[in-house]
């Protein structure tokens, strides 16, 4: 593996660190006080700082140092993780994702943006607020004794006998220049190594010439090291693993001595009898913590042995590979022509005439098994959590409310919902979108709160859950609403209504998502240049969803995305209606039925509902909302599909028949065709034919003459 290869893998464990990082701030400023979260996010900031001195990416590491000393003080107990303190962090971790992905990719980042956050950090560690103000240390817990540092020799353990499963290792370790000039320190690794048992560390100064001869980039010192330690030699090796390329060193085994040995001596390499001097750790450690920034030791074989370790549990837990994305994008397409050679196959003996059919129909049973379990498998694999998307949403919103001078907290839902990855990764233009809209108009300024008798800090929920075979994404807000009397005017002032026009409140929210509407009142770096909504709905449309609002006057608005949970494949009940082929997603049918002429009832100007175990449900006829029709079907001659639709409620679809239930591979209609409205893509049968797939949901709405038809609503009341 070649060193771009090494670089490579570094990166992908930084985006792994940097979602922990933010995972655990957000946690700590959620008021979760376990020490292990911010130990987690501290050994996260640690081994991006390890891994970018390895690299020398200087002013990653300078910048994570920094961040780290703040954390190591949270840590500890010296600093109170209060909001105020959270907050800086969390700007830091932006500017440390932000020089992370500049190392990667190149291009710059904001010098002073990251040098503000540098003093923040340092006033931090020091005990300050940033600007200069004091700041009130942590508070110990209830009952937990009062603490004060207390020297500390290691020579009080001579008399210690070690455990008896311990093993000796002699360890000598000679560092060259290019370990300094990369900002390691000798001194850390013998800190570590002394951490794995007990040591004695005999300093050799063989090498070291006259003074007038020293260069002080140079290295002279070499260590000589008997380490008693239950642990094993990979331990010890994992250790230097991120200093073997800018040292030499040796590691031998021996027997176990159960004679106690001194933790740490040192003397002269050509001395006389020598005499045991403490080997003080602590002094290293105070040394090590005074030293500028720029100067500071990168401890990158810290970072290694904890990712080390944390590979092995995980090892131990689910092992895993990384796959390349291309090459899941493949197999899938394969499994998708699979799928239909398999349906072709089968429609052929269908219409066959052999007199083994039976035998052939075993075969095609198993075969047509076997393509779905392969077919499971394979989109499991591309199957992810929402959550990446989500925490890319905690930045946006910090970002805006800084902008904005608001206070908002985000609190996401179900991260952990999985989705297919061609979704998630066009799920972050639309999101970004809607969140700033959600906290620039949604939300009010902390005057405006108060006033109104709300908390000052606003509250953005996003959420995502499984609905119908769909993931369905909630933003919602507790802000005041849509202003329906200002977007009408808007709307009347742009010429999208006549000042006459006869709205609904849902019609009204609609007018947001016209191409070109805004309702800023000046043009800003977050709004106002009438690009926004248009492009969310666009997006959700070019993914087979749908969006929706549901907006309280004072109260917030709720806005609502419904996707498919992949763009591959889907199980469909295949129906006929006036000669047309169809396919009805299976998730969203409740049952089929056979409707009789006296569960049939008239209601208005040509509606018609259909009585079902006490219930009167609307009776939906397909083929005219479509328009393949223009005089309705008898229901008594057609077959009733009960779907539940996105908002909770039911409807029946009244088709004229029922071909059968089949597994179909979803194929774009927008990138081949363009968007039609009720049908979400389109798909190719077993005899060859193309099928559009039903959006079950706009079909619905079309009833109502919104979202399957928004250019007709426009255009009737206008």
């Amino acid at each position: 593996m070649d060193m771009n290869e090494i670089k490579e893998i570094f990166f992908q464990e930084c985006e792994e660190q940097l979602a922990e990082l933010e995972t655990g701030l957000l946690a700590i400023n959620d008021g979760d006080s376990d020490p292990e979260t911010v130990n987690a996010v501290f050994r996260a900031v640690h081994s991006i700082k390890g891994g970018a001195g390895a690299f020398a990416l200087d002013d990653l590491v300078a910048f994570a140092h920094v961040f780290e000393t703040t954390l190591d003080c949270v840590r500890s107990g010296q600093l109170e993780p209060s909001a105020d303190v959270v907050k800086v962090m969390l700007k830091s971790a932006d500017v440390l994702a932000d020089l992370t992905y500049a190392a990667r990719d190149g291009g710059s980042v904001d010098k002073e943006r990251s040098d503000a956050l540098l003093v923040d950090l340092e006033a931090l560690a020091r005990g300050e607020k940033p600007g200069g103000a004091p700041i009130a240390a942590a508070q110990p817990a209830p009952d937990a004794p009062d603490f004060e540092p207390v020297p500390f020799s290691f020579d009080d353990f001579d008399d210690v006998e070690p455990a008896l499963a311990a093993e000796r290792f002699t360890v000598t370790f000679r560092p060259r220049a290019e370990l300094y000039a990369k900002g390691n320190e000798a001194a850390l690794l013998l800190r570590d190594l002394a951490k794995l048992g007990e040591a004695t560390i005999r300093c050799n100064t063989q090498e070291l010439p006259d003074f007038d001869a020293l260069d002080p980039e140079g290295a002279y010192l070499a260590w000589d090291i008997v380490l008693l330690t239950e642990k094993s030699e990979d331990d010890i090796r994992a250790i230097f693993e991120f200093a073997e390329w800018d040292c030499t060193f040796e590691v031998t085994s021996g027997a176990a001595e159960t004679e106690a040995v001194p933790v740490a001596e040192c003397e002269p390499a050509e001395a006389g009898p020598m005499t045991p001097v403490p080997f003080d750790m602590t002094a290293f450690d105070a040394i090590i913590e005074s030293a500028p920034p720029a100067e500071a030791a990168v401890p990158a074989q810290d970072a290694f042995v904890e990712r080390r370790q944390a590979d092995r549990r995980a090892a131990d837990a689910s092992p895993t590979i990384r796959v390349d994305l291309d090459r899941v994008d493949r197999l899938i397409n394969l499994v998708g022509e699979l799928v239909i050679n398999q349906a072709m196959l089968a429609q052929s003996v269908n219409e066959s005439t052999s007199s083994d059919r039976s035998a052939i129909n075993l075969g095609l049973e198993e075969l047509q098994q076997l393509t779905r379990e392969i077919q499971d498998s394979v989109m499991a694999i591309r199957a992810q959590p929402v959550k990446p998307v989500f925490q890319r949403m905690s930045r946006i919103v910090r970002e805006i409310a800084d902008m904005t001078s608001k206070s908002v907290r985000l609190v996401t839902e179900g991260e952990n919902t999985e989705v297919d990855k061609t979704v998630i990764d066009k799920l972050a233009e639309p999101l970004t979108h809607m969140i700033r809209n959600a906290v620039d108009h949604g939300l009010e300024t902390p005057e405006k709160r108060l006033a109104a008798g709300k908390p000052e800090e606003g509250t953005l929920r996003l959420a995502a859950k499984h609905r119908s075979g769909r993931i369905v994404i909630e933003i919602a807000d507790d802000g005041a609403g849509i202003n329906r009397q200002r977007v009408r005017q808007k709307a009347i002032d742009n010429g999208l209504i006549s000042p006459d026009a006869s709205l609904s409140d849902e019609e009204v929210d609609n007018l947001i998502f016209h191409p070109g509407f805004s309702t800023a009142d000046k043009i800003s770096d977050i709004s106002g240049r009438g690009v926004g909504m248009d492009v969310v709905k666009r997006s959700i449309q070019q993914l087979g969803g749908r969006i929706t609002i549901s907006s309280t006057p004072g109260q917030g608005s709720i806005f609502t995305m419904s996707l498919p949970l992949t763009l591959a494949v889907l199980d469909g009940m295949v129906v006929t209606v006036a000669g047309q082929t169809l396919v009805v997603p299976l998730t969203a049918i409740v049952e089929t039925l056979q409707p009789e002429a006296s569960r049939i009832h008239r209601f208005g100007a040509g509606q018609r509902l259909i009585s079902i175990r006490d219930m009167f449900c609307p009776l939906i006829d397909v083929g005219r909302v479509l328009s393949f029709r223009r005089d309705q079907a008898d229901p008594a001659a057609s077959v009733a599909l009960l779907v539940e639709t996105e908002g909770g409620g039911q409807r029946a679809l009244m088709v004229d028949a029922i071909q059968g239930q089949r597994q179909v591979v979803i194929k774009s209609l927008e990138a081949n065709y363009d968007h039609v409205p009720g049908i979400a893509a389109a798909t190719i049968l077993g005899d060859g034919r193309v099928a559009l797939i039903l959006d079950v949901d706009a079909v619905v709405a079309g009833t109502r003459g919104d979202a399957a038809k928004p250019e007709l609503s426009l255009a009737a009341v206008g």
